[in-house]
């Protein structure tokens, strides 16, 4: 019966305060508000189980495994797959949260399945789990004006970015997850995947 097998809710990210503020983390800051919004105080504590940290919420939308990996992005594979695994999680029931480069900052969108784009979480992701079957949310940070995309991402919101939007980005992204897990991929789509940011 679908309903006994779990969500698996994952983040993409790099592990380290060192890390936390970048662009590329934006994937463990939604997963976190996520948590911090539908989890229990005191019964979801964070533990380190399939080369990641991991936790497990109960409610409306059945039982999610959200699960953040501690590989390094580029490695992102080996943690979901063997989560994946053990939960017996196919892919229609993953949703991975990631930075988007080719969105500007603050557009949302949802989709499932397609290409990795360059992004190398979802690349290794991709190759790990042998499908691209699972559900996306692009969360989008924009491209750099000059210099490498590269450094861009590894790079800190701006005080000025943290202050005018960062927080409904996040805020919108954990919305849009929420959505996927209580009424469905196309009803987060057509909420979700407008072509621009939403004017403030």
């Amino acid at each position: 019966m679908v309903d006994a097998i779990p969500w698996l809710l994952v983040g993409l990210g790099n592990p380290g305060t060192r890390y936390a503020g970048h662009r590329h983390n934006v994937g463990f800051m939604v997963v976190e508000r996520w948590l911090d919004r539908h989890g229990t105080a005191g019964a979801n504590e964070w533990r380190e189980k399939f080369h990641g940290r991991t936790t497990t919420v109960q409610g409306a939308f059945g039982r999610v495994v959200v699960l953040e990996p501690l590989t390094y992005m580029n490695r992102s594979g080996q943690c979901v797959a063997a989560a994946a695994s053990f939960f017996h999680v196919p892919p229609a029931r993953i949703v991975v949260v990631h930075d988007e480069v080719d969105f500007d900052r603050g557009r949302i969108a949802v989709k499932q399945g397609g290409g990795h784009g360059g992004h190398n979480g979802l690349r290794d992701l991709i190759a790990a789990l042998g499908s691209p079957d699972f559900v996306r949310v692009r969360v989008g940070v924009g491209r750099p004006t000059r210099g490498e995309v590269a450094d861009w991402v590894l790079s800190d919101f701006t005080a000025e970015e943290l202050a005018i939007d960062v927080p409904d980005l996040i805020a919108r992204a954990e919305a849009a997850v929420t959505t996927v897990l209580t009424d469905g991929l196309d009803a987060a789509m057509n909420a979700f995947n407008q072509k621009t940011a939403p004017k403030g």
